[in-house]
Order: C-alpha cells, then sequence, then structure tokens
C-alpha cells in the first residue's frame, strides 16, 4: 500500500470508528450515565467543553478555532511527508493523531447544531441542522471510556489524603484521544529521528 492510501484508510478508518461510537452513546444514554463492562472498565457518557481529558482552561471559541488551525497545519504536514516519501510508519502515526483531532472537532463544530441537550434525565435526539443545543464551533466533545483500575481509599493514618477516595485511571476519554495519545507515544518510541529534524523539509526515506 503507497503512503497516500495508508494516510487516507488510517484517517478514515478512525474517523468512522469514534463517530459511531460517541452517535451511539450520545443517543442511547443520558448524561452521566454508567454502564459496568467489568470491575475496572465502564462506558460512562460525559461531555466536555475542552481539551482532551476534560480539560477547561481556555475559551471555547477559541479553543475550536484553535484546533482547526492545527488540524489544518497537521494535515499540511502530513501531506508533504507523504510527498517526500517519509517513512510509512511516520505517516501512519502522523495520520493517527490527524485522525484523533479531527474526531474531536466535528463534535465541536457539529454537534451543538445536529442533536438535542444530553440531561441526566433524557436522552439526546439527532434533530434538523440549526435546531440543536447550541451554536457553530460550541459543541460539546461526548467521552465514554472509563478505566477505574484501582479504585480504593487511602490509608485512615495517612496526613492530609486520609480516608479519601483514590482512582487510578480517573479521566473519562473517548476513542480519538485514545488515537492522539497512542500516536504520540509511537512517534516518541520509534520516530525519534524524524521528531528531532523536524521540519517541513523532506524527510529520509525508509522502509
Amino acid at each position: 500500500m503507497n503512503r497516500r492510501l495508508i494516510a487516507v484508510f488510517v484517517v478514515l478508518l478512525i474517523l468512522i470508528i469514534d463517530q459511531i461510537i460517541k452517535v451511539e452513546v450520545k443517543t442511547s444514554m443520558c448524561l452521566h450515565e454508567s454502564m459496568r463492562v467489568t470491575d475496572w472498565f465502564f462506558i460512562t457518557f460525559i461531555e466536555n467543553n475542552g481539551m482532551a481529558w476534560g480539560m477547561t482552561f481556555v475559551n471555547k471559541l477559541f479553543l475550536s478555532v484553535f484546533r482547526i488551525a492545527a488540524i489544518g497545519f497537521l494535515a499540511y504536514y502530513l501531506c508533504l511527508q507523504v510527498a517526500y516519501g517519509a517513512r510509512k510508519g511516520y505517516i501512519a502515526c502522523l495520520a493517527v493523531i490527524l485522525a484523533g483531532a479531527v474526531g474531536n472537532i466535528i463534535d465541536c463544530v457539529f454537534y451543538g447544531q445536529l442533536f438535542s441537550l444530553s440531561t441526566p434525565y433524557s436522552v439526546a435526539s439527532v434533530v434538523p441542522l440549526g435546531d440543536g443545543y447550541a451554536p457553530w464551533l460550541m459543541g460539546k466533545v461526548v467521552d465514554m471510556f472509563y478505566f477505574p483500575i484501582i479504585d480504593t481509599y487511602w490509608p485512615e493514618w495517612m496526613p492530609l489524603c486520609g480516608g479519601e477516595r483514590f482512582v487510578f485511571f480517573s479521566p473519562v476519554f473517548n476513542f480519538a484521544d485514545a488515537c492522539i495519545t497512542v500516536g504520540f507515544a509511537l512517534l516518541l518510541i520509534f520516530f525519534r529521528n524524524e521528531l528531532k529534524t523536524l521540519s517541513l523539509k523532506k524527510m529520509k526515506n525508509e522502509e
């Protein structure tokens, strides 16, 4: 498979999987509803206004515009690396990160226009374009994966946190978040040479 097909295939596959999961959760679960899969894996429906893993420290509209700009730059960089014949694994990792970023921006741009509001007491439904719960660029990102691998309490004798609940791993995230994280991790592990010489110039062609 050539580099262009790899990039297109990876991006489309991740986007399809991500959106199928999000739409299914959005239209079948109430906000904050949780389904137990195992003791350490739950499907927990939440929505967030901010960055990956639910972080919120900048204005929502600014964040959406910044995301779109960042996605445009990453897409341009990926196209350059495809044209220049960069390593296929490097291209695949870039495509995974790009797809994850696009998956979340789809929520921000379109979900507020296409869905009714999710609440703890009602399930959202698809509505005519423009009749949704938020303006363009102001939609909320759908998260659902919760892995409380360790869920316990600190010993009473411990200072400051004694008796308080301790959960590892506590963030609720989505498939797009996971793709971004895995893509970056693979870049750091296997493509450090490319990262050291990160530029808009041609990368070394190695299979």
